[in-house]
């Protein structure tokens, strides 16, 4: 399957005549707290999200200035992994070709740990390529506080940051299950998050109660950063 993918990505290249409105780039929590069955409600979620009539509307809103997709999953220091290269989105069966795809997923190395930072440099990297388009915008799913690697608060300083909106998808628990404290609840997590992780114009947090909420929270966080067209596109 893996294989059929890039065979249909390749056959879509770049256009270099059109413009390119926005490149989205969605990293994946696959790190140690993520089980067998969360990772695949993960994965199924995100390819349910691609094939919802708005997010296949919102990705195609306007034909002249498509959207570049890009998908990868990230855990620790040293286990980043591209699922998805940059393809451009020109109509509804390449978004079916990637749904397909996810739901078809298969083994690949991971770590234990949490390295959101490492995470943020690996899309921003990914994200470096696509300089020409008007948006660049960076989209980070995660259940966890990151455990090691530079601290995501001490990059917002970092020139491979520039120019990026990074928004978070935080995957929690609605309420602490017993009287002692938890660091996963969708409230403290959507702190983090909001103080180290995100920046840039508009940048927010969504959150999913549990993985079983991923495929609504993704599809959600889909149509708002795919809502808004950059003022300099309206301009002739």
């Amino acid at each position: 399957m893996k294989l059929a993918l890039a065979v249909a990505l390749l056959a879509l290249p770049l256009a270099v005549e059109a413009k390119c409105r926005q490149a989205l780039a969605l990293g994946l929590d696959v790190s140690g707290s993520v089980d067998a069955v969360e990772y695949d409600l993960q994965l199924r979620g995100v390819a349910k999200a691609l094939r919802q009539q708005s997010v296949q509307d919102a990705f195609l809103a306007f034909p002249d200035a498509p959207v570049r997709l890009y998908i990868y999953e990230w855990s620790g220091l040293f286990s980043q992994t591209e699922i998805v290269p940059w393809v451009e989105i020109t109509n509804a069966d390449t978004l079916a070709d990637i749904a397909s795809f996810l739901e078809t997923p298969e083994a690949r190395p991971r770590q234990a740990e949490t390295a959101v930072g490492i995470a943020m440099l690996y899309g921003a990297k990914a994200l470096s390529i696509q300089s020409e388009c008007f948006r660049r915008t960076l989209d980070i799913s995660s259940d966890g506080k990151s455990n090691t690697g530079p601290a995501p608060a001490d990059l917002q300083r970092d020139p491979m940051l520039e120019g990026l909106t990074i928004n978070a998808l935080v995957i929690g628990l609605r309420a602490p299950v017993s009287d002692v404290p938890r660091s996963d609840t969708v409230a403290e997590l959507s702190r983090y998050f909001r103080s180290d992780v995100i920046r840039g114009p508009d940048a927010f947090v969504e959150v999913a109660f549990g993985y079983q909420d991923y495929a609504r929270a993704i599809e959600q966080k889909l149509l708002r950063e795919l809502e808004t067209l950059p003022v300099t596109m309206l301009l002739p």
